[in-house]
């Protein structure tokens, strides 16, 4: 839900988007939402959007193509589980975020922390994991000057996060059979990540990293191994003049990655409702001008 206190951070989110978002298509369509954005929120900033009496009509969000008309809702291509209720959105947004750390310069890389942790703090909708995401936020004492301090801190965020999920899956068997939770990324797929690995007990093994080497894979990774596959699945039809390497907007240090692969920022983040009540809002509008005429 939008409130007055928690506009700030919607807002910066939509302009990490529009300045960074890997897809040309993408980082359009946020930044027209962003600009009626101004047209559509109430004056009373006291007020929220349910409090207001729009309903949060989640039919409402299918009128947004975001992304592009080319865009299939709700087909996820990297992150499709076996089952219904596993990946999906959450394995979607882990992508997007660490699309973005690898994107942002090193100027903006402590704006960019910032902007993540107020996000997720404020709109993701799951509560437990939206408190353990803060908590690793505010574990962060120093600043971050540079890209590639951003970029390994939610690297290991999110293998904490894993290795968390990893256990409690493991106890309540709800973890997806084809996709467990590992400390990524293994050792056959970056041989260079490691200086080594020990066993601590039964159940813990101890990593020494090569953080160099984790990071040159960050860049890879979330650029030109996820293009290709993106292209080679060919998930996401595109005009005849346009091709998929049309639709990636360059990095700021060189790498591009996939519309696919950023998917849930737009579409998935519009889960919490928000681009629901713009739409509704919107249509009124229109109906108000049209009667007027």
């Amino acid at each position: 839900m939008i409130k007055s206190d928690t506009r700030a951070s919607l807002i910066k989110f939509f302009q990490l988007l529009v300045a960074h978002h890997p897809s040309k298509r993408c980082q359009r369509g946020t930044a027209e939402l962003f600009v009626d954005f101004y047209d559509l929120w109430h004056s009373d900033l006291s007020v929220s959007l349910d409090e207001a009496g729009i309903p949060n009509d989640k039919e409402a969000l299918k009128g947004f193509q975001i992304c592009g008309k080319e865009v299939p809702r709700g087909y996820w291509i990297f992150c499709r589980g076996s089952k219904n209720d596993t990946r999906g959105y959450s394995c979607g947004l882990w992508i997007l975020l660490h699309s973005l750390s690898v994107r942002v310069g090193d100027g903006e890389s402590h704006l960019a922390f910032t902007t993540i942790c107020d996000f997720i703090h404020n709109f993701f909708i799951c509560d437990e994991c939206s408190r353990h995401f803060t908590e690793m936020c505010s574990s962060v004492s120093v600043p971050f000057n540079t890209t590639h301090g951003l970029a390994l801190w939610l690297w290991s965020t999110h293998n904490k996060v894993n290795e968390r999920l990893m256990k409690e899956e493991k106890a309540l068997g709800t973890g997806d059979p084809r996709f467990p939770k590992i400390v990524w990324p293994p050792k056959q797929l970056c041989p260079s990540c490691y200086l080594s690995q020990s066993r601590k007990s039964s159940s813990t093994v101890r990593f020494d990293w090569n953080y160099d080497g984790v990071f040159k894979f960050l860049h890879s990774y979330y650029g030109k191994t996820l293009t290709s596959a993106y292209r080679d699945q060919d998930m996401v039809k595109t005009r005849k003049d346009e091709s998929v390497a049309d639709d990636t907007t360059p990095s700021t240090n060189a790498f591009a990655v996939p519309l696919g692969a950023a998917l849930a920022i737009a579409l998935a983040s519009c889960a919490f409702g928000a681009l629901a009540c713009f739409w509704r809002t919107q249509q009124k509008s229109r109906k108000q001008r049209k009667n007027w005429k």
